[in-house]
Order: structure tokens, then C-alpha cells, then sequence
């Protein structure tokens, strides 16, 4: 007789335990240095092989940090660092990626290996994912080094590069092994890259606490003006309510409808290839963010005064409110669809009832939307602020 109960169905649900290490350092290249050793762990192999990837605007640093890796006797430093160009130019198409793997293959890393990664957002996505791809997964030490970087997507734990002119198509889920956010790496951006990693720091404060959104409101000016004091307590605190999520939050590989932290986001990823890619990535959240705001505020109560001090914080911080390829609005509405595509399933999105109230929508109100993007040139327009991204 046939055994039934080798039909039933089987699911059994299971975890895996995960560590997310984040170290806050001065100068990780000087005097702590010991904390990017610290998370370069050996094993019974003996000591690890250690190689460095940098943006090649980077090299002194690179460097720095390679000077002390070589001299540690606990590490095998493999090469010299790899160099190549940043911004989002490199996530255009495959070529980092491949040239990556093929000096992964050369110098013989393995699972229980590391990749010192150094760069902007962009950069670290394509890095990280040739690193989750070679070998199913090698081991990632980010070490971002714009603002955009260690206030957001340094702790996140996505990589990608874009496909069919569609941001971060192909990709994957990875957790790095460690993110260290230093202040030094910092003082070679511009001042436009400095500013527009804030639009992150404001969006997380909107979804997420009060006080903080208040603060940022109060101190947008001093951050422009790259008060580090100022500037690196709001890096901080982006960094960590984005971490807290990730760890926390349930859902840490999106597996589910809502992703509360892309606010703003779907006119943002629409805007960027629109603009070829002339806005940088915080520029085009922060009008993606004001969007919203104003869309929140037509559609679900969104307070006006907090729905005001949100675009004054974010014109403060010195970001642009509006970039020419916002029009004509038919075409940027497209965002949508693309969106829901990269979400699966149905259109999710996430709005805003108050500071700290967001509140996920499944369809969005075209007309609204629109008159939404026509307030802000309003707003851009009243304020006298001419001032738009420029390549």
C-alpha cells in the first residue's frame, strides 16, 4: 500500500542567524585602524586574504588603509587595490562587475576572504554585488565614504547595478560583514555630494521619529555649511533608525509589500535615468520626498506645517525642490509601474498621515499626484530658488 503521508505538503520554516557590525571611527587609516582589524576575522586556515577595492578618486586612502593592512601579520593582503571610477556611471553596465570577478578568480579569494570596499553608493552596490555573486558570497567590509553612504545604503543590504535603463534590476540581497563609517573619508566630497546625502537623513525622520525630523528642521543650515559637529550627529542617527529597520524591523530582505524606507523613492529611481543621471541619487529622493510630502498632505492630512518644514529643511540642507525632466508629468509617472514591477505583486506605497505615521496606499490618485508635482514648482518658484542639479 502506497504511504500517504509522503504527499502531505512540507513547509518548514526556518531562520538564519545573522550579524549587521557597524563601527564609528575618526580615522580608521590612523589611530583606529584597530577597528577595521577587528572585524577582519581569522580562522583555522590561517590568516585571511584581504583585498581592496577602491574608487580610483580614492587611491590616497586606499592606500593609507592598504599600509596598515600590510603590516599586520594576522592578515594576507592579496594585491594591490583595485581602482575603478564611482558614481552611477559604473552601475550602467556589467563591465566593474565582470573585471571584479575576474581578479576575485586571480587572486584566489575564497568564502572566508574579504573585500574592503571604498566608495560612494553606488560604487559599494556594484562591489557588493560581484562580492555576494563570486562564490555565493564573499565576505564585505564597506567603508562608504559619502554622506548619502553612511546615512543610508552603506548599512543597507542590497547591491545591484541597473538593466533596461531600470535602477538596481539586477541584484541581490547580502548582509555585509561589517560597515565602518569614518569622518575622514568624508572630507574630499563636494559640497553638492556632502548636501545631497541628507535627503535620506530628513526622509528617515519623517517616517520615523519626531524628534529628530524636528532637529534636522532646526539645523538644516549648519549641515549646509558642513558643520561636522552638526553633520556628523544627523549621519548618526540616519545610520541608525535605517539599521534599526533593517535589523528590527521584520523584513529585512523585502519580502513583503510595504518597503516604508524607499519614501519617495518611486518618483526618484524614475528621475534619475530621466535626468541622465545628470541629478545625483539624494538630489532626485529629496524632490521625491517633497513630492510625496505634498501628495500626503493633499490626500491623507498630512499636516501643512510639517508637510512646509519638510521641503524648508530640505531646501536649506541645500538641495535642489526641482529638476527640468519632472515634466512633461506623464512620463514620470511611469515611476509607478516600474515600481510595483520591482516590488512584485501589487503597488505599494508608502505615504504619510504625520511625523512618524506612515501609512501604506496600494493605489495612487493620478490627478493628485500631478497637482502634487505642480505645487512643488510652486513652492520652487515662490522661493526664488532657481537652482537646479547640474552634471
Amino acid at each position: 500500500m502506497p504511504d500517504d503521508s509522503l504527499h502531505h505538503p512540507i513547509d518548514i520554516p526556518f531562520t538564519v542567524p545573522l550579524v549587521h557590525r557597524l563601527r564609528i571611527t575618526g580615522d580608521v587609516a590612523g589611530p583606529d585602524f584597530d577597528q577595521l582589524l577587528g572585524v577582519l576575522q581569522g580562522g583555522d586556515a590561517g590568516p585571511p586574504k584581504v583585498f581592496v577595492v577602491a574608487e580610483m578618486a580614492l587611491a590616497k586612502n586606499a592606500a593609507r588603509i592598504c599600509e596598515q593592512l600590510k603590516a599586520a601579520a594576522e592578515l594576507d593582503l592579496v594585491a594591490e587595490p583595485c581602482l575603478v571610477e564611482g558614481g552611477e556611471e559604473i552601475k550602467n553596465t556589467s563591465d566593474v562587475v565582470q573585471r571584479l570577478l575576474h581578479q576575485i578568480n586571480d587572486v584566489n579569494l575564497d568564502r572566508r576572504s574579504y573585500i574592503v570596499a571604498i566608495g560612494g553608493g553606488a560604487f559599494l552596490d556594484a562591489v557588493g554585488f560581484a562580492a555576494a555573486i563570486a562564490h555565493r558570497g564573499i565576505r564585505l567590509v564597506r567603508l562608504p565614504t559619502t554622506t548619502l553612504a553612511q546615512a543610508d545604503s552603506g548599512v543597507g543590504v542590497k547591491n545591484a547595478i541597473n538593466y533596461f535603463d531600470k535602477k538596481n534590476w539586477i541584484g541581490t540581497f547580502a548582509v555585509p560583514w561589517a560597515v565602518i563609517n569614518d569622518a575622514t573619508l568624508l572630507e574630499s566630497l563636494s559640497d553638492r555630494d556632502f548636501r545631497s546625502g541628507f535627503s535620506e537623513a530628513v526622509k528617515v525622520s519623517l517616517l520615523k521619529d519626531q524628534h529628530d525630523f524636528a532637529w534636522l528642521c532646526e539645523h538644516a543650515s549648519e549641515i549646509r555649511q558642513r558643520n561636522m559637529t552638526v553633520a556628523g550627529r544627523a549621519i548618526h542617527r540616519s545610520c541608525m533608525l535605517h539599521l534599526r529597520h533593517i535589523t528590527e524591523g521584520g523584513d529585512p530582505f523585502e519580502m513583503l509589500e510595504a518597503r516604508p524606507l524607499d519614501f519617495g523613492h518611486w518618483s526618484a529611481h524614475r528621475l534619475e535615468p530621466l535626468s541622465n543621471f545628470a541629478l545625483r541619487h539624494g538630489e532626485a529622493v529629496g524632490i521625491g520626498v517633497a513630492i510625496d510630502c505634498i501628495y500626503s498632505m493633499l490626500k491623507f492630512g498630512f499636516p501643512e506645517s510639517d508637510m512646509h518644514k519638510a521641503i524648508t529643511a530640505l531646501r536649506d540642507v541645500g538641495l535642489p525642490l526641482w529638476h527640468s525632466a519632472l515634466r512633461p508629468v506623464d512620463r514620470l509617472m511611469q515611476g509607478l509601474e516600474e515600481f510595483r514591477q520591482h516590488l512584485g505583486g501589487r503597488l505599494t506605497i508608502t505615504m504619510l498621515r504625520g511625523v512618524g505615521d506612515p501609512i501604506n496606499v496600494h493605489e495612487i490618485d493620478d490627478a493628485v499626484m500631478k497637482q502634487s508635482i505642480e505645487k512643488l514648482a510652486e513652492f520652487q518658484a515662490d522661493a526664488g530658488d532657481e537652482r537646479e542639479s547640474t552634471a
